[in-house]
C-alpha cells in the first residue's frame, strides 16, 4: 500500500511539470526586466540586490512605457515586466490565451502618484474635485510624463476614464517635469513617488529640493503619501506594483520575483522609500 502511494506521488509530480527539456536555472544567465520610468529606481535596486546574491545572474533593467511593456510581453519580446494599473478582463483573457498561464500578478510594493508644485508656490493642497475638474479642463493644468505611461494610466483608471478622455500637458519623464516645473507656475506636475522617494540618495534629494508634494483633501480629510497612508491605502492615489511574467518554469524571471517578495527583497523596497507589500513579523525574545 505504501509503495502504491509513493508511486502515485511520483507520477503526480512529474505529470504536473511542464514539458521542457531545458534545466530550470534561476541563478545563472541573462534577464531583461521591462519597467516604466516611474518604477525604474525600485526595479533597479531589486535587480542589483539579486545580482549581489547570485553573481552569475546578469539582470538588465530596460525603461519602456507601461502599455508598450505589456504589448512586448504578449508578443514574446519580454519575459517579465513591472505594472501598476489593473488589467481589463479582455487584457487578462488575452494574456492567458497568448502566454498559456493563469494571470497571477506578483505584488511587491506600494507606490503612489503624487501632485507637485515648485517649492515657492503658494499652493498648499489639492482636492479630489480640483483633480477631476482639472483633467477635463481646456486649461490643462496638469503635466504628465507622456501618453501610455503608468502615471497617466493609473490616474485615468482612478477617475473611471480612458486616458484619451483626459486633458493634460506633457513633459517627457518624471525628472524633467520636476526640473522644468518652475517655468510653468500655474501648472501641477503629476509624478511617481518612487522618482523622489529614496531617502539617502543625493540625486533624489536634489529633485525633492525643487518641489513640494500637495496633500490631497477629500471629505474634510487630508492625505499625504506617507508610509502609513500607503500601507492602509488611504492616500487616494496609492498603487500596488506587481510583476507579470511569461515564464512557465522556475527560471530567472520567477527567481527574481521570488527574491523581490522575500524579506530581503522587501527590505530593499523599504529602503527605496516605498511601502513593502509583504509584511514580515519581527519577534524578539526577552531573557
Amino acid at each position: 500500500m505504501r509503495i502504491n502511494i509513493i508511486l502515485l506521488l511520483v507520477l503526480l509530480f512529474f505529470g504536473s511539470c511542464k514539458k521542457n527539456s531545458e534545466p530550470e536555472n534561476y541563478h545563472q544567465g541573462n534577464l531583461t526586466i521591462l519597467t516604466d520610468e516611474s518604477f525604474e529606481s525600485v526595479t533597479q535596486a531589486l535587480a542589483d540586490g539579486y545580482m549581489i546574491n547570485y553573481p552569475d545572474a546578469k539582470l538588465k533593467v530596460q525603461v519602456k512605457k507601461e502599455d508598450f511593456g505589456f504589448m512586448d510581453l504578449l508578443k514574446n519580446k519580454a519575459q517579465i515586466i513591472v505594472m501598476s494599473r489593473e488589467l481589463s478582463a479582455k487584457e487578462i483573457a488575452e494574456f492567458e490565451r497568448v502566454v498559456d498561464l493563469k494571470y497571477r500578478p506578483d505584488k511587491f510594493a506600494a507606490d503612489a502618484v503624487v501632485f507637485v508644485v515648485p517649492k515657492n508656490s503658494v499652493k498648499e493642497s489639492i482636492s479630489m474635485d480640483e483633480i477631476k475638474n482639472g483633467l477635463l479642463s481646456d486649461d490643462k493644468p496638469f503635466i504628465f510624463d507622456g501618453t501610455n505611461s503608468s502615471n497617466l494610466n493609473f490616474v485615468a483608471q482612478k477617475m473611471n476614464k480612458k486616458p484619451s478622455e483626459l486633458k493634460f500637458s506633457i513633459i517627457n519623464s518624471n525628472r524633467n517635469i520636476i526640473k522644468e516645473l518652475s517655468r510653468y507656475p500655474n501648472k501641477i506636475g503629476v509624478i511617481a513617488l518612487n522618482s523622489i522617494s529614496r531617502p539617502y540618495s543625493k540625486d533624489a534629494d536634489s529633485l525633492r529640493s525643487l518641489i513640494k508634494i500637495l496633500p490631497i483633501t477629500e471629505k474634510g480629510k487630508i492625505f499625504l503619501p506617507d508610509s502609513n497612508n500607503l500601507r492602509t491605502m488611504q492616500y487616494p492615489f496609492t498603487r500596488v506594483l506587481y510583476f507579470l511574467t511569461s515564464e512557465g518554469n522556475f527560471g530567472m524571471a520567477n527567481g527574481f520575483i521570488r527574491f523581490s517578495c522575500t524579506h530581503l527583497g522587501q527590505m530593499i523596497v523599504e529602503k527605496e522609500g516605498l511601502q513593502k507589500y509583504n509584511l514580515y513579523r519581527r519577534e524578539v525574545q526577552m531573557r
